[in-house]
């Protein structure tokens, strides 16, 4: 029998990341030695990266900063998913976190398949990735980056249960006068999930769209002629209201509409961004 305690276990454990189980028997298989079971921990884990790939990653974490260069700032957002809440919460998820996120920022990756392919230390994100998920023995899946420029750029972090990491990711970017208020936009766009920034980003497509069906469901409820113009418009002023963010009753006064709230400080919103896992 293997030459080990309880004590190996655990640190084993905490160097890794792997069930109690998978350790015990890496520590067989080693003859009790520590760095060959972290050895076969690991060669196991990546032989079963191929085995993961159809499983699905929906659980994980949003990450983010901002870097001013210049007077001018830029925000980073990356959402990373694995399988389970016990690895969302696990120190070497978080660390690969920060790994990509350091990536992605010096990287200036546009999307997730550039930062996968940018260089992490002597390696590159997409090894980092590979190991982690080798060593965690889940499907790790880097799903998305943003990247957001502004002359002031606001980030939020929301976590949706305290014992996790953030699953909720904004940035805002306003111009310089709009800073004061950019906060509480960013937490409004955490909350309320506008699609739109302002009306005239909604594409002409969807608009028709909702103009149709407004004035088809005005019609089958037996409106009159005369009255459909106005109905259909309001329906659609609806719309905007639910989808588009300067529309959008404001979180912390919902008497005021978050482009009345800018106007009122002299600001200007230039871009958002936000993330939610699995969204």
């Amino acid at each position: 029998m293997a030459n080990y305690t309880a004590a190996d276990i655990k640190a084993l454990r905490e160097r890794t990341g792997a069930g109690m189980l998978d350790v015990k028997k890496a520590l067989d298989e080693a003859d009790g030695d520590a760095e060959k079971a972290l050895e076969i921990i690991r060669v196991k884990g990546l032989k079963g990266i191929a085995k993961r790939e159809g499983r699905a990653a929906s659980d994980g974490l949003v990450a983010g900063t901002v870097v001013e260069t210049d007077g001018r700032a830029t925000g980073v957002l990356i959402e990373v998913n694995c399988e389970t809440d016990f690895v969302t919460k696990n120190d070497k998820f978080l660390a690969l976190a920060e790994q990509v996120l350091e990536a992605a920022v010096s990287s200036q990756a546009a999307d997730a398949e550039a930062l996968l392919a940018a260089p992490a230390g002597d390696s590159t994100v997409q090894a980092l990735v590979d190991e982690a998920a080798a060593t965690l023995g889940e499907k790790l899946v880097l799903r998305r980056v943003a990247r957001l420029e502004g002359e002031n750029v606001e980030l939020y972090l929301h976590k949706v249960s305290k014992d996790l990491p953030p699953q909720v990711g904004v940035l805002v970017a306003t111009d310089a006068a709009g800073a004061g208020v950019a906060r509480d936009v960013a937490t409004h766009v955490a909350a309320f999930s506008p699609t739109y920034l302002s009306r005239e980003d909604v594409p002409a497509e969807t608009v028709d769209s909702e103009r149709a069906i407004a004035e088809e469901t005005a019609r089958n409820e037996g409106k009159p002629e005369a009255a459909l113009p106005k109905i259909v418009e309001g329906r659609l002023g609806g719309f905007f209201k639910e989808n588009v963010l300067l529309d959008q009753a404001f979180a912390k006064d919902n008497k005021k509409s978050v482009g009345q709230v800018l106007s009122e400080a002299g600001g200007a919103v230039t871009g958002f961004v936000r993330f939610r896992v699995g969204a």
